[in-house]
């Protein structure tokens, strides 16, 4: 799909975001299930064993069920947005950057706790969390969370992690000699904004960035300045993680911007990958699974839903994609996930992350208003088109 075609959807969804009360599901109790679930989820939030057959919590769901699971895997939260609009599905794994304008545009149903016998065993942190709920009413079920790490080659930088973001947004000669010109990605995402706004609060505190996500008009056209310069060294911007591992892989590149998914496999692969979280800190994402308000199948989806809350499937999930379960009793006993995985995969930076969450005009840091999010989308386009 050409870039600024994927962004349109985007674009006509946040121009108008504007939240709305909302009732609670009247749902009382759940019936037979329909036959099948779809699902629009994050690449490795939903495996069936094909890549790895320890890692598989869709085939027991069927088999006791008899809901067959489809999945359509999205890149960004703006093609998930773009999806549910279609309609089609009856679950997303949503990221705050994409649950409040699915709130916002009524795409998705406000879910009944009490037909998720799970609901109770929550990280308390995140049962009412704002990226799901509003005026009191819960639009999902939490799924996982973790931050965007820095992913980079150990032979490139000669065994050590690199300490900075600077070496993905600024042009630098890297500790194997060579220069990071080319070598190099950013996310193809106008959430990444974001990245570049965290950045700039610690190398020039004179902006007074407070929050990455309430950015003022001099601010913000500090971090798109930061993106344009960025945007001279960028190999690809990226939003499938396949071919992210394939760029890493194949074509060179050394440093980037990633999740824990993609860094996993290649380390998985025996490919010579770490990633860190630099001195600035990252952005990051807690993820929730959403019921559209048009599911054809929400018998189906509600069980999936308890499905999800398992301390296995929660544990067994974190352990694949690097993630952080949203059940923590998931963090004991978990084979796969290990005494320490929890730990390993940044249980106690909650505090640090900055989760991504739909930029809005009125906002708490900036008494003269921020940069609504149908800026950024539009400006990101500019700056990935070299404008």
């Amino acid at each position: 799909m050409p870039r600024i075609a994927r962004y349109l959807p985007a674009l006509a969804a946040c121009a108008s975001l504007s939240l709305q009360p909302a009732l609670a599901a009247e749902m009382t109790s759940l019936g037979k299930g329909e036959g099948q679930v779809d699902i629009v989820a994050w690449a490795g939030y939903i495996e069936r064993g094909d890549t790895d057959k320890a890692y598989d919590w869709v085939t027991d769901f069927e088999k006791k069920t008899g809901c067959k699971v489809n999945v359509k895997t999205a890149g960004t939260s703006d093609e998930m947005v773009a999806l549910m609009n279609e309609g089609g599905f009856d679950l997303v794994t949503a990221s705050g950057d994409a649950s409040l304008r699915l709130i916002a545009g009524k795409k998705v149903a406000p879910v009944n706790t009490k037909l998720i016998p799970s609901w109770g065993t929550v990280d308390e942190r995140l049962q009412n969390a704002p990226w799901h709920t509003v005026d009191g009413v819960h639009y999902g079920v939490p799924y996982q969370w973790g931050s965007n790490v820095l992913m980079y080659n150990t032979e490139a930088f000669k065994g050590e992690a690199p300490k900075s973001w600077n070496v993905v947004f600024e042009e630098q000669t890297l500790p194997d000699g060579k220069s990071n010109k080319g070598r190099v990605q950013a996310f193809d995402g106008p959430i990444y904004i974001a990245d570049a706004a965290l950045y700039l609060m610690a190398h020039k505190p004179e902006l007074g960035i407070k929050d990455p996500y309430e950015l003022t008009e001099e601010q913000y056209k500090a971090a798109l300045d930061l993106l344009r310069q960025q945007r001279k060294i960028v190999q690809r911007y990226w939003h499938d993680a396949m071919i992210q591992i394939d760029d890493f892989t194949n074509e060179g590149v050394v440093a980037s911007s990633s999740w824990p998914f993609q860094v996993n496999l290649l380390q998985s692969q025996k490919k010579p990958i770490a990633s860190t979280i630099p001195s600035e800190g990252a952005t990051g994402w807690a993820d929730t699974t959403m019921l559209h308000a048009d599911a054809a199948h929400p018998n189906c989806a509600y069980m999936w839903m308890e499905h999800s809350l398992s301390p296995k499937v929660q544990g067994d999930l974190a352990s694949w994609f690097g993630s952080v379960p949203a059940v923590p009793a998931a963090c004991k006993g978990n084979e796969l996930l290990g005494a320490e995985g929890c730990k390993t995969n940044g249980i106690e930076d909650f505090e640090k992350i900055h989760f991504w969450r739909t930029p809005v005009a009125k906002c708490p840091t900036q008494a003269a208003g921020c940069v609504p999010y149908y800026r950024w989308v539009s400006d990101y386009i500019a700056v990935l088109g070299g404008r």
